[in-house]
């Protein structure tokens, strides 16, 4: 049996996960468009880096051809023209790895080169470097070194060709970045033997099934818990409900009075065992706050690994769409405006020019999680310093409900969770986000993305901008009707009326 890079890292995470990868993959979750798009950005950082090694050459062979790719990397090593070997494939020990960058160092020797479409080292990557020494040193190779080569998050892109001396961070990996080649093996003999068993291993649910990366078998060993699990409590430490279940305690009902708790867990064990939706004294002042004209307001933004446009940094956020949903005064009709891009140019002036039409003269600025939105109105201020002053007006006029919903109110709905979507099917019972082409930011993402390639045709284009309109509005009218929900349960006049009466595009 030969086990793959990928495989022995999936096994590094999880002996089970590893066990369905071989055994068992028609039970993995399917792949998600947003799942393929980071593969692709993955791949596109991989493809730039190349570049920082005039010369190479690129052992083209697919995994449909693994043995051709094997003889190939065999002729090209021993061929000391070649300065360099992008995927180059070895097999030792029931293991076959593709390096990303082979870097002739001399005559006979080689440097290898882990390339990562991170901004930062990270503990994992320790394995996989790891296991493509010990294949390449049992395969004959004769290695001068090692390197992590990873986005810099400081460099700024011109706009024209990417510099890829200051686009990447090439660093020597220190002692404590390393694993032994006899741990490494230790952990080959360990899948193996998993791998040839009949049964899959038993390990229990545990971190390792989001860390370091959301296994694709997450559902088959984490079935819906009740509605009542300790577990779903907002913010509730792993530590804690561990000491929970061991006591026996499963359900919220049955949680001790003095059990150490947070304030907003007290809240939301009161409001699972009343069943009714827990409201803050405080509530009502902070709702008063509000002044007419209110605009209700979200972005959607991708935040692509290697810098789209002049003046961006690696995973930069480039916001290509807005929804406002406006209501001048008490008992005015909600006013509906949006902006979509529909091309692969720059948005962002466009963006910013058209937000700041439909927000003029607001009193309050509705939005659900202020620190995004606000981040968002910093980075076009860094970039469009001629719109400071305007960007300025509008984030003093920003109105966080996630904020005031943290504070003052819990549903026994929530879950533990406090997103606008979970929140806005809790407090309004006629709202739903079924039916809906797209349903959360990664989808909208990668809608933009299929909506704005040339290759993408009429009418297709037509159906993702209808759905990313959709969703978006969505979004704004949930806030406009949860703040209407709320300002009704405290019995405040001059309820905002969430009726979208008219509106411009």
């Amino acid at each position: 049996m030969r086990v793959s890079k990928s495989k022995f890292i999936a096994g590094v995470q999880c002996l089970k996960r590893l066990y369905f990868q071989v055994h068992r993959p028609e039970m993995a979750a399917g792949s998600s468009e947003a799942t393929e798009a980071i593969m692709e950005q993955g791949h596109q950082v991989g493809l730039v880096a190349q570049k920082a090694f005039p010369g190479g050459v690129l052992v083209a062979a697919d995994h449909e051809h693994l043995d051709d790719a094997v003889r190939t990397t065999r002729e090209l090593v021993v061929n000391a023209e070649v300065p360099a070997i992008f995927e180059a494939t070895f097999e030792y020990g029931g293991v076959l790895v593709r390096t990303d960058v082979l870097e002739r160092r001399s005559r006979a020797g080689y440097r290898l080169i882990e390339v990562k479409s991170a901004t930062s080292p990270k503990p994992h990557y320790a394995y996989d470097i790891g296991i493509q020494k010990r294949v390449l040193s049992g395969a004959g190779v004769n290695l001068e070194g090692t390197r992590l080569m990873y986005l810099n998050r400081e460099y700024v892109f011109d706009g024209q060709e990417y510099d890829v001396s200051r686009l990447f961070t090439i660093d020597e990996l220190t002692r404590e970045q390393t694993i032994s080649d006899a741990q490494i093996s230790s952990r080959v003999d360990q899948q193996l033997h998993v791998l040839g068993q009949p049964t899959p291993p038993d390990v229990k649910p545990g971190k390792q099934c989001i860390e370091p990366v959301l296994c694709e078998f997450y559902e088959h060993c984490n079935p819906d818990l009740p509605s009542d699990h300790v577990s779903l409590l907002p913010r509730m430490r792993t530590e804690n409900v561990d000491d929970l279940l061991a006591s026996g305690i499963m359900s919220v009902h049955q949680i001790p009075d003095d059990f150490l708790l947070t304030a907003t867990q007290r809240r939301a064990v009161d409001a699972v065992k009343s069943g009714k939706m827990w409201i803050g004294p405080e509530l009502t002042g902070e709702l008063t706050t509000l002044r007419f004209p209110i605009c209700f307001m979200d972005f959607e933004t991708i935040f692509p690994a290697l810098p789209r446009f002049a003046g961006m940094r690696p995973y930069d956020h480039v916001p290509f769409q807005w929804s406002v949903h406006r209501q001048e005064r008490t008992g005015a009709p909600m006013m509906r405006y949006d902006f979509l891009a529909e091309s692969a140019s720059d948005p962002r002036i466009p963006f910013l020019e058209s937000l700041c039409q439909a927000v003029k003269a607001a009193g309050s600025i509705v939005v659900y999680n202020q620190g995004f939105e606000a981040s968002r109105l910093d980075d076009l201020a860094r970039w469009l310093p001629e719109h400071r002053s305007e960007i300025a007006e509008i984030k003093a006029r920003l109105w966080d409900l996630l904020a005031v919903i943290r504070r003052n109110v819990y549903h026994p709905a929530f879950g533990g969770s406090f997103s606008l979507k979970r929140v806005a099917v809790a407090i309004l019972p006629d709202m739903n986000y079924d039916g809906l082409g797209v349903t959360d930011g990664n989808q909208a993402g990668a809608a933009w993305g299929r909506l704005v390639d040339a290759a993408t045709g009429a009418e297709e284009k037509t159906q993702l901008k209808r759905a990313l309109l959709q969703y978006c509005r969505q979004d704004t009218i949930a806030l406009a009707r949860i703040v209407e929900a709320l300002r009704g349960g405290v019995g405040l006049t001059g309820v905002p009326t969430a009726t979208v009466k008219s509106e411009t595009a």
